[in-house]
């Protein structure tokens, strides 16, 4: 490798970190107007349209109690579920049997007329802790076996359609669990 080359690879890994070397709260203390405006930007144009990035300036905001930063990421969280990031990162986790669109649309609506979701600012985590809640995988697992389209041309027999909806339950459920791993304690208002 010349020298050169060595230089610039050096140079290249100190310009891009990968994991951030502070702390949340650090981050938030050594936080600039203008570093915190660049963010709220950020969020409103919606140029962060991934769970991780969204979570990485959501741990930081939590540490600034500021009514500032609330509306934004409320705001980004909704439009992250409303389109289709959310479904797409599903998707992204279900390549052999995909996540059903139908599941999450009833996730949403059934967070959208529960009072209790007032508990948090959180819409992401709220739908997916009701795609949990309210077992809506297993319905809709069993609601896509029953679809002629699933099958083809052939009818299945009860043990194919049994063995189709375990595995559809399984990747379904490691999908939904993966996302909910960001947040080691759930963001709610109450501590429930």
């Amino acid at each position: 490798m010349s020298r050169h080359a060595s230089s610039q690879q050096s140079k290249d890994s100190q310009q891009y970190q990968l994991v951030p070397s502070e702390s949340p709260a650090d981050q938030a203390r050594s936080l600039t107007q203008n570093n915190k405006d660049q963010l709220i930007h950020s969020l409103r144009t919606h140029k962060v349209n991934t769970i991780t990035e969204l979570r990485r300036i959501e741990r930081i905001f939590a540490h600034l109690d500021s009514e500032e930063v609330a509306e934004p990421i409320t705001s980004a969280w909704a439009y992250y579920v409303n389109s289709n990031n959310l479904l797409n990162e599903l998707r992204g986790l279900t390549r052999d049997i995909p996540f059903s669109s139908e599941c999450l649309d009833e996730a949403k609506a059934l967070v959208v007329a529960d009072p209790a979701s007032a508990r948090s600012w959180n819409y992401c985590w709220l739908v997916l802790a009701k795609i949990e809640k309210e077992s809506l995988i297993l319905k809709y697992a069993r609601a896509l076996a029953s679809k002629r389209s699933t099958w083809g041309d052939r009818q299945p027999t009860k043990e194919d359609a049994k063995k189709f909806i375990s595995a559809t339950i399984a990747e379904w459920n490691f999908a939904v669990r993966q996302l909910l791993k960001h947040w080691d304690i759930a963001p709610s208002t109450t501590g429930d």
